[in-house]
């Protein structure tokens, strides 16, 4: 009823009223087109509206985020009130744009205007936001000069500020010394302490709470548990804790509450747990659907049967006529690359067009990334390209693909594309380029890319740091790698195994070591690839007795031993000459089966011309890849340095019967 004027007489004036009914109308319904339709109005028939009216428009454009609007909206009035200034801070402070809402603030107090509660609320929130505690400090000085220091509102939104700004101490003042508080006060404290993982003093605000009478609602334990799903070490029995609690409230059957709870027991891996709870919420939302296929897919190693729990809860969902998010189909495709499960991923591919989200740059990125996986360079770019609004996440994604592909020159075509369109890339984009580099083995563009990491200010991030180090070692530039490693200030355990590997694999078995020694020395635990690069030197420089002492002392560093490392040993025994030795620890090991390492045992009889270890060898590695190519050539090729011309014949003989032929071989010259 109320937008029929505005239609049947187009430009004569109406009624204040009937114009501030249109607005509020269209500001409480969100639908904000009568609104401006109605603004429209005012301004080509000419109507001067009371500031009560302008009010409205500027609180409805504010709502509607249309921030530059509502602020020529406010310029153009010739007096506005306090109304208007915190319609326009809570607008800018709602939108994000927290420095326009402090730059209000200011022009309010230069005003004659005297502040009021909301006023300093919404300036105390923009601190809070943005972790300005200083500022935060001289308004609450303000606050305590104009007398409103005793209004509870805003003793609430001065202990929200305190707590984050990650200054618990005076919130816990301010709320101790607080005349009233109410259930906010103690909420928000409650939340400051989880939120800075104080776990302890959260338990003793929520007994507090309700020793005191006040009531511990779904709101109350939604957020602590919300919260509660930051923290990493949580623990079972604080979880446990808090469920009891829950329980013995009621609330446990809560929508709001029953949702938290199952995402907090997800998020921590107790999938069991999350199972329970969900299994008994009668009515079951999308968030609640999504929070129990995340926790599937999240575990630390995703099994098969995880990825078909989450497919059946997907299935789910949809018979329940819930309509999947884009959190839900990002679980989903991650769950499908988790498992390469390729013809779900293109399902699910499916589905996203269905309910229109392709454009979204969330799902964009996880469509990337699984096309990767599946190789499928030219999917990824159409997912790519059919996003209009591409984040960093999202190039990152590309640029890595093509990458982790091969696709070296397209990776690169894509980083000049993003600097050509002004982004800027961050230090996962420049550790994708490096890695480019490294794999092509072209040492001159990386050093472009590391002079636009220095000019980037990206430099100093490990992450950058030690693809740069890498890059350098994999394109034989040993001089530049060593200088990265010194420039590094702290390396890491990654660093370090960087170093170790470039020095043994340029032949500098002794400086490999002393590294190794100095990295022990810093106090940095060795890791699995960390001893590949010491067996590896230990082996080059021929150093046979240290690297089984190496070998040995694995264990005293819990780091657990891997095919690799086996055929690192028997790498050592090979190139020493010792194959009875080598052929003994594969025959004891628990990697007697593995083809690559009697693999390495055959290349070092082929060096020694040994036909009697290399005819047992060749046994195992044929026996275990028989369509192996590479393998028939390599016992070819010993027979056939050794003279033993009718054994070499015979390996050309069963390669005809097994079918095997000799791929072609490549250069890159």
């Amino acid at each position: 009823m109320l937008l029929e004027p505005l239609d049947s007489v187009i430009y004569t004036p109406l009624d204040s009223v009937i114009y501030t009914k249109l607005v509020q109308h269209s500001t409480k319904s969100g639908c904000f087109l009568h609104g401006k339709l109605a603004h429209t109005h005012i301004i080509k028939s000419a109507f001067k509206p009371c500031l009560f009216l302008l009010n409205n428009l500027l609180n409805m454009y504010c709502k509607a985020g249309e921030m530059d609007v509502a602020h020529r909206l406010f310029d153009r009035m010739s007096k506005p009130n306090l109304v208007s200034y915190n319609s326009l801070i809570s607008g800018y402070t709602q939108m994000g744009a927290f420095d326009k809402a402090m730059q209000v603030f200011l022009e309010a107090r230069k005003s004659c205007l005297k502040l009021d509660k909301f006023t300093y609320a919404g300036a105390l929130n923009a601190c809070a936001q943005t972790g300005g505690l200083e500022l935060g400090k001289l308004i609450h000085g303000l606050i305590v000069v104009s007398g409103l220091v005793e209004k509870t509102f805003l003793t609430n939104s001065l202990i929200d500020m305190y707590c984050k700004c990650e200054c618990l101490d005076h919130a816990r003042f301010l709320f101790e010394n607080s005349k009233e508080l109410d259930e906010v006060s103690w909420n928000t404290l409650i939340a400051g302490y989880v939120a800075m993982n104080g776990k302890e003093e959260m338990l003793k605000l929520l007994i507090n709470m309700h020793r005191n009478g006040l009531n511990l609602n779904s709101y109350t334990m939604g957020s602590v548990l919300k919260a509660c799903c930051t923290i990493i070490d949580i623990g079972r029995t604080y979880g446990e804790m808090l469920h009891g609690c829950i329980i013995k409230l009621g609330l446990d059957v809560d929508i709001v509450v029953g949702t938290a709870l199952l995402d907090m027991y997800a998020k921590k891996g107790e999938v069991n747990s999350a199972v329970k709870i969900f299994e008994t919420m009668p009515d079951r939302n999308i968030v609640m659907y999504n929070a129990m296929i995340s926790g599937f897919i999240e575990a630390e190693s995703i099994s098969k049967e995880c990825a078909n729990e989450a497919f059946s809860l997907f299935s789910e969902l949809k018979r329940q006529g819930l309509k999947p998010s884009k959190f839900t189909f990002s679980s989903m495709l991650k769950a499908c690359y988790a498992v390469e499960d390729f013809d779900h991923g293109k399902q699910i591919h499916a589905q996203i067009c269905k309910y229109n989200l392709q454009c979204d740059e969330f799902i964009g990125s996880a469509l990337i990334e699984l096309y990767s996986l599946m190789g499928s360079s030219e999917d990824s770019l159409k997912c790519f390209r059919s996003t209009p609004k591409r984040d960093i996440v999202l190039w990152t994604s590309m640029i890595a693909g093509h990458v982790q592909n091969g696709q070296f020159e397209s990776a690169l075509n894509l980083f000049h594309e993003l600097l050509a369109s002004g982004g800027r890339p961050d230090e996962f984009i420049i550790s994708s380029m490096f890695s480019a580099c490294a794999d092509s083995a072209t040492a001159s563009l990386g050093e472009q890319v590391h002079g636009h990491a220095i000019r980037s200010s990206l430099g100093n991030f490990r992450i950058v740091q030690n693809s740069q180090l890498c890059m350098y070692a994999k394109c034989g530039d040993i001089g530049s790698a060593d200088l990265t490693f010194r420039e590094m200030q702290n390396p890491d355990v990654v660093s370090w195994s960087v170093m170790i590997c470039s020095y043994a694999q340029h032949g500098c078995a002794r400086d490999a070591l002393n590294l190794f020694e100095l990295m022990k020395e810093h106090g940095i635990a060795p890791n699995h690839i960390t001893f590949i690069g010491v067996l590896c030197a230990c082996s080059y420089g021929g150093l046979v007795e240290e690297g089984l002492q190496f070998f040995e002392s694995m264990k005293h560093y819990d780091v657990e031993t891997s095919a690799e490392h086996y055929c690192c040993v028997v790498d050592l025994f090979g190139r020493a000459g010792r194959l009875a030795e080598a052929e003994n620890f594969i025959l004891t090991s628990c990697f007697k089966d593995n083809a690559v390492i009697w693999r390495a045992l055959l290349s070092a009889c082929r060096v020694y011309k040994d036909t009697v270890t290399a005819k047992h060898a060749a046994r195992k590695v044929i026996e275990l890849q028989p369509q192996e190519a590479a393998s028939y050539v390599l016992v070819y090729n010993i027979y056939a340095d050794a003279a033993v011309e009718p054994l070499a014949a015979s390996v050309r003989e069963m390669m005809g019967r097994q079918g095997v032929k000799k791929e072609p071989g490549l250069s890159w010259i």
